[in-house]
């Protein structure tokens, strides 16, 4: 058998390694949402750590931070991210 995934929206946000870069992901990751507080665990310079649901997880300068459809975060690589997903709206 041969499979598709089903059509899904994500949320997403580019981590370009500032710390204004971090603040923004870091506001998003928490806006409205109890229990993801510490979804973006620190920063040190050369990359940010997201709490997942399989323990911490670097991300890199240009990596991006995926909300996924349960409210998890995880980062993504930019070519995966790239080969994965198409933008359909800009966050306002």
């Amino acid at each position: 058998m041969v499979y598709q995934k089903k059509p899904l929206f994500v949320e997403a946000m580019c981590y370009d390694g500032g710390h204004e870069s971090l603040r923004v992901i870091r506001e998003w990751a928490h806006e409205g949402r109890p229990g993801a507080a510490n979804a973006i665990v620190f920063h040190n310079g050369i990359g940010c750590y997201v709490r997942t649901s399989e323990g911490v997880m670097r991300a890199s300068v240009g990596d991006w931070i995926i909300k996924g459809v349960k409210g998890e975060f995880y980062p993504c690589k930019p070519d995966i991210f790239e080969l994965t997903y198409d933008a359909v709206l800009e966050r306002g």
